[in-house]
């Protein structure tokens, strides 16, 4: 099948890494389906896309109904899905451990696990049955599935969580044609990430400054996981600002 003819759901499509790889994505020929909970960083994001490439879907992924609206909208909207891109997150205040309420820890499974599954399931079922049958599944983790930070039970458990996930999804995906991989990011330039510029704590208790990177390299290196045929999977992919104390001892 053509890039021009593939259909692609993007989580979190309105800000950051997620608008960087719908914008990818559509210059590389796909239709998009932009979801997240905010209609108007998706307009914006749609209207950077242009003509009728992109479909803004309004979604609260923290909500089963919501995230099922998305997946009938799709397949009544285009018939089909190739890609999701499982990436819509969320982080927690940086509090100590023993101090993490604990609607803050089910807010951030809700919204970096349990939603990813809920998502895997819809596109499952489309993939599984469309034709030509099969698809793709990006899943956003993190550097943080490989090594914490000081103070980030919820998201670091989250993030370790999904690397079980994906893993669970491509075995489970061979059966129906469908891969999954996972892309590893750190210190992208985005409204989250971007944070780390101005100083984050480190493993020693200072506070220094990251390098961080352009979101844009992160939507090409989905774009190029994505565009793989079938037969090939980027099981894992890190992709990193070269200089952030992650590789080594600080």
């Amino acid at each position: 099948m053509s890039e021009s003819g593939r259909i692609a759901i993007v989580t979190g499509a309105g800000t950051g890494v997620g608008k960087a790889a719908a914008l990818a994505l559509a210059g590389a020929g796909w239709r998009i389906v932009l979801s997240g909970r905010r209609p108007g960083p998706l307009d914006e994001t749609a209207a950077q896309i242009g003509g009728d490439r992109a479909l803004v879907v309004p979604t609260d992924v923290t909500d089963p109904d919501s995230i099922a609206n998305l997946f009938a909208r799709t397949r009544a909207e285009f018939g089909r899905l190739d890609l999701l891109f499982n990436n819509a997150g969320i982080g927690a205040p940086p509090v100590p451990l023993e101090d993490l309420p604990l609607e803050t820890w089910r807010q951030v499974v809700d919204t970096n696990l349990t939603a990813l599954f809920l998502c895997t399931q819809h596109a499952f079922r489309i993939m599984r049955d469309q034709d030509p049958r099969g698809g793709r599944i990006i899943n956003n983790g993190s550097i943080s599935a490989h090594a914490p930070r000081p103070n980030s039970i919820a998201y670091t458990a989250t993030k370790h969580a999904v690397t079980g996930l994906t893993k669970a999804t491509s075995l489970d995906g061979r059966a129906y044609d469908i891969a999954c991989g996972q892309i590893d990011i750190g210190n992208a330039d985005t409204p989250m990430g971007g944070k780390m510029k101005a100083g984050v704590r480190q493993a020693d208790g200072s506070l220094r400054p990251e390098a961080v990177m352009d979101p844009d390299h992160v939507g090409q290196a989905v774009l190029t996981m994505a565009s793989l045929p079938l037969e090939t999977n980027v099981q894992f992919m890190t992709i990193m600002a070269t200089k952030m104390p992650f590789v080594g001892r600080g």
